[in-house]
């Protein structure tokens, strides 16, 4: 079973930048032996997927957030981040850690059907 939990939310304005972290635990459980994204969602919308990191270390991102939005991953530490420059206020929303549906294996884009496991979200707050 697979536990995640999200890190290093809270509000900045517009322009600024914030670093989230998602620690992941359980029995065999790595950040490198899951498809791992961040996905976002914000009051009164759907939850949408922001960044994903391949187990062979792709990455992919919403057209929204890329070249400001960087995921990563220390397999050491059994961490994954986001780090989130030029932040805008259509970027508030609340962030959660996903892990892929199966380990070594499963499809692995910014889809939500692609992820089985979710951690309990952490909020960000961007003031224009």
């Amino acid at each position: 079973q697979v536990q995640l939990v999200e890190s290093g939310g809270g509000s900045v304005p517009a322009g600024g930048s914030l670093s989230l972290s998602c620690a992941a635990s359980g029995y065999l459980v790595t950040v490198s032996s899951y498809c791992m994204g961040w996905f976002r969602q914000a009051p009164g919308k759907e939850r949408e997927g922001v960044a994903a990191i391949s187990r062979a270390g792709t990455t992919y991102y919403a057209d929204s957030v890329k070249g400001r939005f960087t995921i990563s991953r220390d397999i050491t530490k059994n961490i994954m981040y986001v780090q989130m420059d030029t932040l805008k206020p259509e970027d508030t929303a609340l962030y959660y850690c996903a892990a892929g549906s199966r380990p070594f294996g499963g499809r692995c884009t910014l889809q939500r059907s692609d992820f089985g496991a979710w951690g309990q979200g952490t909020q960000v707050t961007v003031s224009s």
